[in-house]
């Protein structure tokens, strides 16, 4: 996270801990995303999951889809649907550069973090990334572990 992280409108709102673990993210990018105000008041509240859910680009158009943000309660009937589609705000040409990194190049956006920036913006950190098979997951772990265990012995023996 490149945001100061002293100033007080700044939080991260949910965080997707698996897309590192099941994608090679190559380059991230923030975007806006579009909300209601019913799902602004629950997401200062907290109650957000982006973990099973995945960005698409529809009719040049980029879209959230399955993020889940809890009903808020004060809301009544002016309410929001839990699990809609959220439009995601980009420039043109990143919008066109996303298009093509996933149908020609077969890539994937992932949501990466939900977060309120230091003007107290929702913003949403997608990643473009390649999906890991089970052999790169398991080198990934064995890297990490093998990392761990030398700062472990440096720290022993420093």
């Amino acid at each position: 996270m490149a945001q100061p992280k002293d100033t007080p409108n700044y939080k991260v709102i949910a965080e997707n801990r698996r897309a590192r673990y099941d994608y090679a993210i190559e380059d991230d990018i923030e975007c806006g995303i579009i909300l209601e105000g019913s799902e602004v008041k629950s997401l200062r509240k907290g109650g957000s999951n982006i973990a099973e859910s995945y960005a698409t680009v529809d009719d040049g158009e980029l879209w959230l889809v399955n993020s889940y943000i809890a009903p808020y309660a004060q809301a009544k009937t002016f309410g929001h649907e839990e699990r809609r589609r959220r439009k995601l705000l980009v420039s043109r040409r990143e919008l066109a550069r996303l298009w093509s990194d996933t149908q020609r190049k077969g890539m994937t956006l992932v949501p990466l973090v939900l977060y309120f920036n230091h003007r107290g913006l929702a913003k949403l950190k997608i990643g473009i990334a390649k999906g890991k098979k089970n052999h790169d997951k398991r080198e990934t772990s064995a890297k990490r572990d093998w990392a761990r265990q030398k700062q472990r012995l440096l720290k022993d023996h420093g």
